[in-house]
């Protein structure tokens, strides 16, 4: 017997099988034992190189029309297969009766609150800069006027990285990103950087995962009036035309005179009003810190300090949203917990 005249008996073999297969599971094996790269067929194109070359077109051609014959077979069952399916599944349906509603999700809390800030500085003419979460030790602390051995780093205690040939950690905060911007443009400089951070934290008000918010605005005659302006502006547009914001002495190696901003409590509008569990009745509530940038980091990014100066800020999206939202504890915002995600 031939190649061809087997092909042909594989091929009606074949399609007598798909015939008989009951569901998709059994079509499929069937298909891999005569149709697949290992099947009944494609062990007789393997043959055809024994052949005499003046058989070798003919021959291949003949296995081929044998093939695809068994692949229509192979085609037909399937949609009959499918057919039978959905009509069993239609069976009891009734077309009249009125759709079912859907249920629509919506943004978490936090990244509501990630939008809407990044909207407002978007608003401001600043661009949005992102960069790595796990980041050399130099981006992270050196290059931000933190050396090594340096108290500030135990305020930012983060996770190191073993086996490095670089000393990488987790990021600690998003001025990494500050310091690759300026790396990599000239001034005038605007920009904010949301994402994730880690620290070794883990209370009511500090998560060892959580996301800030840092900006940066970088020319040759920025002062820290412009900075207070920015702020007391973004505390309106985010916290309504009411708010009012203060400064106070504060202190942050990567900043030159740094300052805590507190804006007017949202809950007791600022009165102090006995119970305020929020502001603890002082009718404050610290938000971000800021200042001027060091000298020693434009030195450190290759800016000239004696030319340009600028201003920095940061502060954590999940507190805003918890202040936003009347969120008590840090850690509702990441279990997942249907019954508080789905109040806001």
């Amino acid at each position: 017997m031939s190649l061809t005249e087997q092909a042909e008996r594989l091929a009606a073999e074949a399609a007598s099988a798909f015939d008989g297969a009951s569901s998709e599971a059994d079509l499929f094996q069937l298909k891999s034992r005569y149709l697949g790269k290992k099947g009944a067929l494609a062990a007789l194109l393997k043959e055809i190189p024994r052949l005499e070359p003046a058989e070798r077109s003919t021959t291949g051609a003949g296995i081929n029309r044998a093939k695809k014959l068994a692949e229509a077979a192979f085609d037909a069952r399937l949609v009959s297969i499918k057919d039978a399916a959905l009509a069993s599944n239609i069976e009891g349906l009734d077309p009249t009766a009125p759709p079912r509603g859907r249920w629509k999700g919506h943004l978490h809390p936090v990244m509501r609150a990630w939008q809407e800030i990044a909207d407002i500085f978007v608003s401001m003419g600043y661009s949005i800069h992102e960069g790595p979460e796990v980041d050399t030790d130099w981006h992270s602390f050196e290059a931000l006027n933190i050396p090594a051995g340096h108290p500030a780093r135990e305020m930012q205690d983060t996770f190191y990285i073993r086996d490095s040939q670089e000393k990488l950690v987790l990021r600690p905060h998003t001025s990494p990103v500050q310091i690759r911007t300026m790396l990599q443009a000239k001034p005038p400089v605007r920009m904010i950087c949301p994402g994730a951070v880690y620290r070794v934290d883990n209370d009511t008000t500090h998560t060892p995962m959580f996301h800030q918010i840092e900006g940066l605005v970088v020319d040759t005659h920025t002062t820290m009036a412009d900075l207070k302006g920015t702020l007391a502006a973004f505390a309106k547009a985010y916290f309504g035309p009411t708010a009012e914001v203060r400064f106070r002495a504060s202190f942050f190696p990567f900043t030159e005179p740094s300052a805590e901003v507190d804006v007017s409590c949202v809950f007791c509008d600022r009165s102090g009003s006995a119970g305020c569990k929020v502001c603890k009745d002082t009718g404050w509530l610290e938000v971000l810190g800021c200042g001027m940038v060091d000298p020693e980091v434009f030195r450190a990014v290759g800016y000239d300090p004696d030319v340009y100066q600028g201003f920095a800020f940061g502060m954590g999206i999940d507190r805003m949203a918890m202040l936003r939202y009347g969120i008590d504890d840090l850690r509702l915002l990441f279990k997942n917990d249907l019954r508080m995600l789905e109040q806001f």
